[in-house]
This record gives C-alpha cells, structure tokens and sequence, in this order.
C-alpha cells in the first residue's frame, strides 16, 4: 500500500472511530508526537491515538480496526523500559477514564478494578481493610495495573508478596481477568481450570472454546519441554521473561490468568481484572546495612532471605556518589551508615518490638559472617525511614545523567534476575563484562529476589556505539542464562530482550511461543512485534534517528552541553509528573492530558527538533498549544527525576516563537510581562487610579482589553510603596552588618507591609537592611511570556547597579519566592560564564534560609498558633522548603504542610482570561478546600504573591507572608495572641483590618495599564 493510500485509510479509520466511540480520537501530528516514546530507548510514531472512555469503546475500536487490519497497542501509564508501549498501531490510552475501581470484597481478598486505575489509588482503597495489593514498582504512584499486567510487575515489597502471599509478580495476585480479542471475543478467564471444565468449554464451541483447545494442544506438545528449560519459580522467583507457558501444566492448574501476564499486549485486550489481596502488616522497621562493596552484600541475601523481611534492596556507591554529585537527599546521605554499597532490609510484625527483635536477630547472625557488614542502621522514626527509601527510589533519575561526564546512561540491560543466592557472584561477572565493553553503571534494585537494576552509558547515538551494544547485549543474555536467571526479572521483554528469548529458552519453545501468539491472534495484529518475533533489538533506537538542526537560544543550558537538542531528550519517560501528588504538573492534576504532564511537553520539543512528525520547527502550533497551559511553576524542576525545567524551555520556545514577527504577540504579554514598570507608573497616582477603577463599566473594560476573566480580581495597590515608606525611616543599626532587602515589585507596590515587617525582623536580628536602587526588576514576569531579550537586559542592569554588593557578597534577602528564584536558577542559565552572576546565585536568599543558616545566633520569637502551610512552587522547587520548616518549627508553631501543588495562578497565568478554568480547578485540588475548612484561628502562611491573591480571590482568609507571622511573634500583643482563642481572633482580625485600611480597596491599576498600553506595545515593538 502507498503512503498516500495509506493516509486516505487512516482518515477514514479515524472518522469511523469519532462517530463509534464515546471518547476521543486523535491522528493528528501532536498527538502522534506524544504516543511515540515511552520510557524505553524506542520510538516508534503510532497511527493514531484512541481515549476510550468505557468498556463499549474499547470493543468499538477493536471491531473498527479489524475491520481495517490495522493493529492495536494498549497502554497506560508509558513507562515501560523495554518499548513495549511504544508500536506503529492504533494506541488505546486506557488511564484517563478507564480508572475505576469496580468492587471490593474484603471477605474473599479481592478488589476488582479497571486496566487504567493507578497502583496506589488500588491500596489507597485498601488501607480500611487492612489489606494490600503487593505488587509496587516504582512508579506505584503513577503507573496503571494495566502496565502491571502487561509487564507482570514486582516491585520493592513484592519479597513481602512471596514470604505471606501469593507471589512476587502481578501474576500470582490476579484471580481473573474479563479480556478482549482482536477479533472481539470477550471472555471472563480465572486462575485455574480443571480437566472437566476445559473439555465442557471446548464442547460448547465458538471461539473461546478453539482457543482452550488448541492452548491443550499445545501444552500437552511442549510439557516437557516447558518443564525442563523454564526456571523454576521456588528458585527464580522474578522469572518474567516470555510467555508464562508453564502455567498451563497441570500442575499448575491450566492457569490462564497467569499465562497471560507478561504477554505485553500481544495477545488481548484487558477490559477488568479481580486481584488477589494480602494483608497489610501492622507495623515496619527499616534496617540498613553497610557492606564493603555490592558483591559482597549479595552474598549475603539467602542468610537474610531466611529472616523473612517484606523488602531486601540494595544500592552501590556509583549511585549513592552519583545522588551526592547532584545534592540529591544530600542530609540523608550524610547519615548512613558506613560502607560503599547498602542492603535496606525492612522487616514486618505487629508491633515495633516484633519488627525490631526481627532486625537485632538478623544482625546478630550477620555479624558472624565471613565477611561482616561494616556498619548498619536500625531505623525507628518513620520519616527518616521514608528519606531513606527516597534514596533507592532515585536509583533512575540519579544515573540517567550522571555528573562530571554528564554522559547519559540508558536502560537496555537494566532488568536481569538471577537466584537470589547467586547474586554476589553475578554483580562481579557483569561488572567484569561492563569493563569488558567499557562500560560504567550503578548497580541496585531488588536483590531480595535476585533482580538487579543498571542504566549504563551505552553509546546509542553512532552505528559503531549500537553494534557494541548489540555484542554486549548478546553475551550478557549469555551469562545470565549460564546462571539460570531470566533476561527481565520486571520490566519485561518488548524490543529490547525479544530478540535474545532464545538463547534463554532455546528454538523449540521460541515455536511454541510464537503458538500461543497466534492462538490469541491469529492475524497478528495485537503490538506486533514485540516479545515474539520481535524488531531487532537496535531498530527503530530513539537517537540514532535524532538528526536535530543546531540552534542558537538565549539560555545557555550549561546542564546540557550548552546544546538545545540534548535538552530536548533529558525526558528519560518514567512518567512521574503524572501524579496527582507533589507538584509537578499543575495542568496535568486537572486534565489527566499527556500533552499537559512535563513528560508530554518534553516529548514534543524532542520531537519538534527531530523534525519527522512535527515538521515547522519552533512554530509549532502542537508545541504551542500543550506548553500554553503550562503554568510554568517549575514544579518539574524540583520533583522530575532528571530535573526537566519546563519551565525554561517554554519561556525558550516562546522566544522564538514571537521572534521576528512570526506571530503576534497578544496584548496581554506587555502589560503582564512589564507589571513592574505600570507599577511604577500606577504608584504616583494610587488615589486617581483608585477612583477610576471603582467603575464598573470601564474596570470591565480594562479586563477585556488584557484578556482578563471577569472573575477575577486583580491584586490592589498599596497607597504607600514600601520603598517610599523606607525612605521616610532612620537607619537602623547603622554600624551593624549591612543585608540588602530585595524590594520586588510585589512586595513594593502590593504588599508593602511583608517588606516593612521583614525590615523590622532583620533589624530585630541585628542586621543593618539597605534596598537595592529605584527601578531595578529581576523580571520575572518577562520569561512566562518569551521576552528573553527583555529578561537579559534586566539582570544586565542589576548585576551593574549592586555590582558593589556582589563583589562584598553581601546578602540579597528576598520575599518573593519567584523573584529569588530567578537569581538562583535563571540567571546562572543565562549567564554561566559571568563571576557576577554566580556570586548573586550564591548570596541570593529567601528571609528563611538567611535566618536559619546565615543569622549569626539569630533564634526566632515563640509563637504557639496552628497553621497551615502552603508552598510557593518556585519555593519548592529551587529553593526547598528546609529552612522555611526549620524557622517554624524554631518559632514553636503547631504546622501542617499541605501536598497541594500549585495554588494555580502562579504569576499571571490565572489573570488570563482563558487559563481561569485551569487555574481554579488546581487550586481546588486542595489547597482551596483546605483553607476554607482552617479554623478561624489557624495562620495561613504561605510566601507567594501569587498564592496570596488566590487565597483572597477564592477564600474568606487572607495568607500571611513568615515575615509577617515573624513580626506578629515581635508585637507588642504577644500576650494577646497566646491568651484565650477569641482575644487571638480578634486581634487577628484587628490586623486584618489596619492593613485594609491602609490600602483602598480596588481592582489593581490594570485601567492605568490600558491606558498607557498602546504607548508600551510601541515602545517594545520598536
């Protein structure tokens, strides 16, 4: 067929499948874009991309594309690492709606649950019951139990699974699964089918009843084949590589659940399935041990396996000194124990006397050993437990692009298992075959049951770099089959190990696998290619077709190479951002759209400068479209494991987007992205533009020209600026040490009162304060709309006026979370080679983190009051808030940090008017709600202008910045605020309503920027 041909084929598939189904269908280029990686190191661009929304689209979709024998490949989550989601076929995303849980039977041990539901969203459900599904890779957050399924996971306490319930992998947890054929077929399959049972299927005919006899015929074939060359499960308990053919014996009880696990999609379609549930234990300990090196610690495992711990895992120096490279859970670091490769051992029992006495008996024993752990931990506080497994759980992000090489280090044989009792000499052999080829990588993962986890540095971006990885490929299969291990021991086979499943299971049961293929589907039409015979391991690698143009940009990524075209693969696809914790994607949490996760948005600029399926470069519209919603909170940047900065690159993209008159650039760009200089301009006349504001008609009209939402109300300006108000004081502390307080635009013009109150605290400490010259702005507006020149020319003019307060090194405190931000991230990027800008990066402070770690013997007033906090996201993000918890806890609050994500203005992206939806929903995942159900007495602190004004926007409460929760410890009321709880309201509400005295309330001079708007556009566009 013809590409042209083959284009009219797939129009007509797609109208067919928009008036079939429910949900969505998308063949267009972004979409396509979005679905042709996944975590692997594969990319293949799909036909097109389907969102079923029930049971009935699903079979839609199936019986349309038989029709048109065009293949199907189910996904949900996309983070498997062999490319088994990845396929030149009509993609069914199952995870945006098919999530439900169906039932859950506490009596039996059974949750019955769609493919697309979320592993933790399954035991979150669980936990009144006390039970759990134990299967918990390390996506558990995000990944689907459809993933699970496909790819018959494990996970950390799947060790648990094996000591208390049914088995380590998702197949020995699945009671039974309602499936779907290619050819339509749906049939309800359990766990086990006596003799009597298949012949009455077989009798009764049909489809369902060839398939159980030619799956009789074909065991009873093969049997003794199957049993002689499959590892067996009592010694190999992660054996998940090819079909599970030894679950049709009957010793095994014909167990087709079980056999279809693992089969990636190549054989049928999962509609539901019924897992098996184990108890949850009532108490854990954590144990770590340290060891002189990695080998030596898994020679240690079946001593420790006879202990009966619920999770054995190991790390090895490489990634314990690839995360300290990079100031990954650097504290916690510090405090493990001694030795260059680590076992955490966690042990399950009813109390914490059970789970201790467990851990003292095992170290007991290990101490006896031939080669004893150099040291250990036994860990009772739960936090710092949690801190510890944060460290295994950033085994991927730590090794992807590992510091001072910054060579990228990629899966491909990062999933082989051995016996446990092998594994000691294993970790030599393959680290002895590394130095063979060249290779480094860190060793870790699931040593409990033998599985061990490696990204190495495989070159796969020149033909001699993949012909040598190919080699390596080849002879590591060798090797672990010499050790009667399994190619993949949890992320199963896909293109990666497909090709290799031979020299594991030899010719014979290669046939008999390629059988049972085609006993399910015979037309081969379900993920061909995959598992059995499979593309070969080195098609269709995701660099070696990456032949990007050289680009010029204004961010110098000094990360990358200083090199856009690497940025644009830093996406290593582990899918984290599709979380509903934490806060990255604020966008995502609420549309549960691919093309709105980080993962997504980085996908298309790699695809943008790949040019294949995105084809207009830095136009693109698909590329503009998905990063619009982007609220550019640089949550990804903190919480991605490989540090995406969306951020960044959008602020990049839209630059050259805007450029040379490409497109328009909407009004809105300059009176947003110049707020400071309207600010200027609104502040010489705050009591006309009050007034003028007070109208209704012509404040309406204000907000249509800026493409405001009605809605919303802009943020008020101060009668009085901040620095005006400095002017008018004595100085303070005139011989003390001077500290320069950042008079950000926001706290100048809106919030005077957090600066005046920060003035007052630092002068409380000691500390002589001094603001920086009228005019100066970090410009943090500019960069949410592209204007880069703007934005460099802005700290051009900074780093020259404080050039005498950079080279003293004197401290720049500031208030605004995003303001410091650009000094600490932005600046370094734009200029890594300017000794100004690193020194105003190392000096540039949040008014928590001087207090904490700079404030000579500064010890913050006692305030015993509950609040609730919420974090900016550039707080979080680039800064953390460490120091911000540490002066709280100083203070003697009473706080609850909140996982709320962004509060979802962030700067002004709820001021547009078509991003309102977007920004509302965010905040009321949770934060909103939160604030609403706060005592009347409980402080809402949090330090973003932006989180201040939706908290006013949308609640009854008004948040208060820590300097000024600070200076409230200072006031003279103090014996007020800690007296009874009504006097404490009253005064708060006493405060409250000063500062609204002091400010007229009003929508902000947005009517002075419209007014003055045609004179800006001008002026920039000149």
């Amino acid at each position: 067929m013809s590409g042209q041909e083959d284009t009219e084929q797939y129009r007509q598939l797609a109208e067919e499948l928009a008036e079939a189904i429910e949900g969505e269908v998308r063949f267009d280029a972004g979409s396509r874009a979005l679905y042709a990686n996944d975590a692997s190191n594969y990319r293949q661009p799909p036909i097109g991309v389907t969102i079923p929304c029930s049971v009935n689209d699903v079979i839609a979709i199936h019986r349309i594309c038989h029709a048109h024998g065009v293949p199907i490949l189910s996904r949900g989550g996309g983070t498997s690492l062999s490319g088994e989601t990845v396929n030149h076929a009509v993609v069914m995303d199952h995870s945006k709606y098919l999530d439900h849980i169906l039932n859950i039977d506490p009596h039996n041990k059974r949750i019955t649950v769609q493919s697309g539901v979320i592993n933790d969203d399954v035991n979150e459900a669980l936990e009144p019951y006390n039970l759990v599904f134990p299967p918990d890779p390390a996506t558990h957050e995000w990944c689907t139990i459809g993933g699970n399924l496909g790819n018959n996971s494990c996970g950390i306490h799947s060790v648990q699974a094996q000591c208390y319930g049914h088995g380590p992998r998702t197949c020995d947890n699945v009671h039974s699964l309602e499936i779907l054929t290619y050819d339509g077929v749906r049939m309800t399959l359990k766990d086990g089918y006596s003799e009597d049972e298949i012949d009455s299927i077989i009798a009764a005919g049909g489809r369902q009843g060839e398939i159980f006899e030619r799956l009789r015929n074909l065991r009873d074939r093969y049997s003794e084949q199957i049993r002689k060359q499959y590892p067996q499960i009592r010694h190999m308990p992660r054996r998940v590589s090819g079909y599970n053919l030894d679950d049709l014996l009957p010793e095994r009880g014909f167990n087709l659940v079980s056999a279809l696990c693992g089969s990636e999609g190549t054989c049928m379609t999962v509609l539901q399935a019924t897992l098996k549930l184990t108890d949850n234990v009532a108490h854990r300990t954590l144990m770590v041990v340290g060891f002189d090196n990695v080998a030596m610690a898994g020679d240690h495992v079946p001593l420790i396996i006879e202990a009966g711990p619920i999770a054995l895992e190991a790390i090895d120096k490489r990634l314990f000194q690839h995360e300290a490279d990079q100031h990954m859970n650097e504290e916690t670091l510090e405090q493990m124990p001694k030795g260059d490769a680590f076992l955490m051992i966690e042990f399950g029992g009813e109390n914490a006397e059970d789970t201790d006495a467990q851990a003292r008996q095992l170290i007991e024993r290990l101490q006896k050993t031939d080669s004893p752990p150099s040291d250990y931990q036994i860990v009772h506080d739960q936090e710092y437990a949690n801190r510890v497994w944060a460290v295994r759980k950033a085994g991927l992000g730590a090794t992807a692009f590992p510091p001072p090489e910054q060579q990228p280090h990629w899966p491909g044989w990062e999933d082989a298992a051995v016996p446990p009792e092998k594994v000691g000499n294993y970790v030599r052999d393959i680290k002895q075959l590394y130095k063979k080829y060249g290779y480094v990588g860190s060793i870790y993962g699931h040593f409990g049951q033998g599985c061990i986890h490696s990204r190495v540095n495989f070159d796969l971006q020149s033909e001699e770099g993949i012909e040598t990885y190919r080699h390596f490929a080849q002879e590591a299969a060798d090797l672990v089959v010499s050790y009667g291990g399994s190619l993949s021991g949890e992320h199963g086979d896909g293109q990666a190990r497909g090709e290799l499943l031979e020299r594991m299971y030899g010719p014979e049961l290669i046939e008999a696998f390629r059988e049972f293929k085609r006993i399910w589907d015979p037309q081969w039409k379900m993920n061909p290619g995959k598992v059995i015979d499979p593309y070969r391991l080195d098609e269709n690698l995701r660099l070696i077709q990456y032949h990007p143009l050289p680009v010029e940009t204004t961010f110098q990524f000094p990360d990358d190479k200083r090199n856009f075209s690497r940025v644009a693969y830093r996406c290593v696809g582990v899918g984290k951002c599709r979380s509903d914790s934490g806060t990255m994607c604020p966008s995502y949490m609420v549309t549960h759209e691919e093309k709105h996760s980080t993962r997504g948005r980085a996908r298309l600029l790699f695809e943008m400068m790949n040019g294949e399926v995105i084809t207009d470069g830095w136009q693109s519209e698909e590329v503009h479209e998905s990063l619009d919603l982007c609220l550019a909170c640089k949550g990804c940047k903190g919480d991605c494991p490989v540090n995406v900065d969306m951020a960044t690159y959008k602020s990049e993209f839209l630059s050259h987007y805007f450029a040379k008159g490409a497109h328009r650039r909407p009004l809105n760009h300059y009176a947003f992205g110049f707020i400071d200089r309207w600010s200027r301009l609104a502040s010489k006349m705050p009591a006309f533009t009050n007034f003028v504001t007070r109208a209704p008609l012509l404040g309406n009209l204000t907000k249509r020209v800026v493409s405001m939402p009605q809605r919303r109300q802009a943020p008020l300006y101060a009668p009085e600026t901040f620095k005006a108000w400095f002017a008018k004081r004595p100085v303070v502390n005139e011989q003390a040490s001077p500290v320069m307080l950042w008079a950000d635009t926001f706290s100048n013009h809106f919030y005077p009162e957090t600066a005046q109150a920060a003035t007052e605290v630092l002068e409380a400490a000691g500390y002589r304060v001094v603001i920086p010259p009228e005019g100066l702005c970090c410009g943090r507006p500019l960069y949410d709309f592209g204007l880069l020149d703007d934005a460099t020319a802005y700290l051009q003019e900074v780093m020259s006026a404080l050039s005498a307060a950079i080279e003293m090194n004197m401290p720049i405190i500031g208030l605004e979370p995003s303001c410091i931000a650009v000094f600490r991230d932005e600046l370094i990027n734009l200029f890594p080679d300017d000794d100004r800008a690193k020194r105003l990066h190392d000096n540039s402070l949040m008014l928590s983190e001087f207090l904490v770690h700079r404030a000579e013997g500064y010890q913050p007033p006692r305030l015993t009051r509950k609040a609730l906090v919420h974090g900016h996201c550039h707080h979080k993000a680039i800064m953390h808030l460490d120091a911000e918890l540490a002066l709280m806890q100083q203070m003697g609050l009473d706080y609850e940090v909140l996982d709320s994500g962004c509060c979802g203005l962030s700067g002004s992206f709820g001021f547009e008017h078509d991003k309102y939806a977007i920004s509302m929903a965010a905040g009321e995942r949770v934060l909103l709600p939160r604030v609403r159900e706060a005592g009347e007495g409980t402080l809402i602190i949090t330090n973003g202008f932006s989180c201040r004004e939706q908290i006013a926007h949308a609640t009854p409460r008004r948040a208060l910045h820590i300097a000024e929760v600070l200076r409230m410890a200072m006031d003279s009321a103090q014996d007020v605020i800690n007296g009874p709880p009504e006097q404490a309201i009253e005064w708060q509400r006493a405060q409250a309503q000063r500062k609204a005295n002091q400010r007229t309330a009003s929508i902000a001079g947005l009517v002075v920027m419209a007014g003055l708007l045609a004179w800006g556009v001008s002026r920039q566009r000149r």
